[in-house]
């Protein structure tokens, strides 16, 4: 056999090296692929349920409520001053005569007759004294003028007076009367002006204010105290032109003060006019005794014109956002965010006219922190 039958060229061999060299690289690469493509796909996957993961985690632990019906009472809100419902002033009636007693100070609440305050009455009492025995002497005078009166009559038919004579008899009786009549009207004078040395209260109620003091001489219409007549306060609720026709005498009002308690009441009058200076109407109510109220607050308050049935929601479900209230409806375990109109507000409940349904779950400790599709997880099961 010829040399170049029995055995293969060199370089055939080197070409089967090359490609078997060149198969086994291809088979490496095949398989680095292949590996780099699971464990891609091992981290796609992790990384996925990671996401899913984290968007099931809850964002916030909720509280929750239900919407409800209910009656709500219809609210005209205004505000006012409180005032007393009317107030008397008791002044001195006597003058140049000093003060030896003041009984009373502001505050005090007083009743119809007591004893406010006292002048000294030593002059005024001698002044009494000295009436008294006037009239005694006016009445021993006329009781003469009288008899001899009568003694002048007796004698007319006999001619023993002349006319003139028992004219005069006539005529100092007569003027003997008045002078009693004068020395009467004297000594009553001088016991009314020891009555006014003493001052009373001509009604009940609480002082407001005094200007007596001791040992001051005032003159007769000097104000010595101020009271509010039987402690009756009063809410001046100023109404604008649209909310009179709703107010009627006999409502109920509600009026909170400065410190948060709630005096209630009733309108018991509406003012005839507008102010000119303000353009509104004020409304009177009678307000029931409240020991912190107090003549000159400035106070809010609502008159109740109506009761209807309503849809409410916990005061602390709202939210408002850029200008508009919204609640957050609970839907599965993610939140839902609504726009709503809220209405009346009566203590911890706000009345929703629109947005939602009664039965419907909302969102109510930390409503202000979520957001649309939230995930949240609720303490009290609603």
């Amino acid at each position: 056999m010829s040399p170049l039958l029995g055995r293969a060229p060199a370089w055939i061999g080197s070409r089967r090296r090359a490609v078997v060299i060149g198969a086994g690289i291809a088979v490496v690469i095949a398989a680095v692929i292949a590996a780099a493509a699971t464990v891609h796909g091992a981290h796609e996957g992790a990384a996925r349920a990671n996401a899913d993961a984290a968007a099931l985690r809850p964002a916030l632990t909720v509280t929750t409520a239900r919407a409800e019906r209910r009656t709500m009472p219809a609210l005209v809100q205004a505000s006012g001053v409180v005032a007393a419902w009317q107030e008397a002033s008791v002044s001195a009636r006597v003058a140049g005569l000093p003060l030896v007693s003041v009984d009373v100070n502001v505050g005090d609440v007083i009743r119809k007759g007591q004893v406010l305050a006292r002048f000294d009455d030593a002059d005024v009492r001698a002044q009494v004294a000295q009436a008294d025995a006037n009239v005694a002497q006016a009445e021993a005078s006329a009781r003469q003028a009288d008899a001899n009166r009568d003694r002048a009559l007796a004698l007319e038919k006999s001619g023993a007076l002349s006319k003139q004579d028992i004219l005069q008899s006539v005529t100092q009786a007569a003027t003997a009367e008045a002078q009693v009549a004068q020395a009467r009207a004297a000594l009553v004078a001088a016991r009314l002006r020891l009555d006014y040395t003493t001052v009373t209260a001509p009604d009940a109620g609480v002082v407001s204010s005094r200007s007596a003091a001791l040992g001051v001489v005032a003159q007769a219409g000097t104000e010595l105290f101020r009271f509010i007549r039987q402690g009756r306060l009063e809410w001046r609720a100023e109404l604008n032109p649209a909310q009179v026709a709703a107010v009627k005498p006999g409502l109920a009002v509600s009026v909170t003060l400065p410190d948060g308690q709630i005096a209630a009441g009733h309108v018991r009058e509406l003012a005839p006019a507008l102010s000119s200076d303000t353009r509104l109407v004020l409304a009177y109510a009678d307000l029931d005794r409240l020991a912190t109220a107090r003549a000159g607050m400035y106070a809010n308050g609502a008159i109740q014109t109506a009761v209807r049935d309503a849809t409410t929601v916990p005061a602390e479900s709202i939210v408002i956002r850029d200008g508009r209230s919204y609640v957050l409806r609970l839907n599965g375990a993610r939140v839902q965010q609504l726009a709503v109109d809220v209405g009346r507000r009566q203590g911890n409940v706000t009345e929703v006219t629109s947005g939602i349904a009664p039965g419907d779950t909302v969102i109510v400790r930390g409503a202000g922190f979520l957001n649309e599709n939230d995930v949240v997880r609720v303490e009290n099961g609603t």
